[in-house]
């Protein structure tokens, strides 16, 4: 096995999770082009489960556990293969959690093997899988000395506020390669997606809200709610001077895009900002159309903005 890790996440298990499959298909199909166009090779894990992001987990933790365990055993079982990359926070950040779990906690461990063995499948053992964020994943592998070496036009400037959502980095504890020295993700001001996009050419700008809540769990149970606390986001975006908010999660990107359209309707409160896949962003600026990245797909309409400023 290659120790060098530019080596090893060239070629890595792809865990989409449901949500790409949905809401977030375009993250789903820029992410592949991405891919793609950089040479980098994602296989898809056979047979793949939800996570157990949300409604699981209420129910019963452990069970959350094992439903995540099991897409970790199916890339090292069935695959033979030690990383698997999840684009969507909540199935990093579950997959993350379930290898911190089987390792800390006995009572996990048992749930996870009784039920493996119900369903006729290895229980997964921790440390056999290396699970990464699509932002580690190109950061890693590609790098931004090679990403600014590829670019094509670039992004010319675009002023652009990154925004992490609060489940890339929380809690601490599950992340232990976070704050692990300079060349690390911080979890305090994170900053890969930064640095990705500076080297394709964006200007970004000091965002203070880049790890602040979108409300996504509230969604069902108390719309309100989710709507202001993206609208914080959008003003505060926009106070900063970001014409675009570039996203790395399905869930806060469907939060921010469609609590951006209710809170217009609602509040009476209109915001411009664009929200836009980092995918997407780095895509276009390799030279990617913008249908190849699904940039149609997206209900923040930011095609005519891209193509005013000659990113596309």
């Amino acid at each position: 096995m290659p120790e060098n890790k530019a080596d090893r996440y060239r070629r890595v298990a792809y865990y989409p999770g449901c949500a790409l499959e949905g809401t977030g298909h375009a993250y789903n199909r820029s992410t592949r082009q991405l891919g793609k166009a950089l040479g980098l090779d994602l296989v898809e894990v056979p047979d793949w489960n939800c996570c157990g992001a949300m409604e699981a987990k209420n129910v019963d933790p452990k069970v959350q556990t094992y439903l995540s365990a099991r897409v970790l055993s199916l890339t090292a079982n069935r695959m033979g293969m030690d990383v698997v990359m999840a684009p969507c926070n909540g199935c990093y950040h579950n997959l993350k959690k379930a290898e911190h779990d089987l390792a800390n906690d006995p009572g996990s461990a048992e749930v996870v093997a009784r039920l493996a063995r119900k369903a006729g499948d290895p229980a997964y053992q921790p440390g056999e899988v290396e699970t990464v964020h699509a932002l580690e994943w190109l950061k890693a592998a590609i790098g931004e000395e090679e990403l600014r070496r590829r670019v094509r036009g670039g992004l010319k400037g675009l002023k652009v506020a990154n925004y992490y959502g609060c489940m890339y980095t929380r809690p601490r504890h599950i992340f232990p390669e976070k704050d692990s020295g300079p060349a690390s993700e911080s979890t305090a001001k994170p900053h890969f997606m930064d640095d990705l996009l500076a080297a394709a050419g964006a200007e970004n700008v000091e965002f203070a809200l880049k790890t602040a809540c979108c409300g996504g769990a509230h969604t069902l149970s108390d719309s309100d709610v989710s709507t202001h606390l993206v609208l914080n986001i959008l003003q505060a975006a926009e106070a900063a001077g970001a014409e675009v908010i570039a996203t790395e999660c399905p869930t806060c990107h469907s939060g921010l895009e469609l609590h951006q359209v209710r809170a217009e309707k609602r509040l009476g409160v209109r915001t411009g900002v664009k929200i836009i896949y980092f995918t997407q962003l780095l895509g276009l600026a390799l030279g990617l159309s913008p249908r190849k990245v699904g940039l149609h797909e997206n209900v923040s309409d930011a095609r005519e903005l891209l193509a005013a400023r000659g990113v596309t």
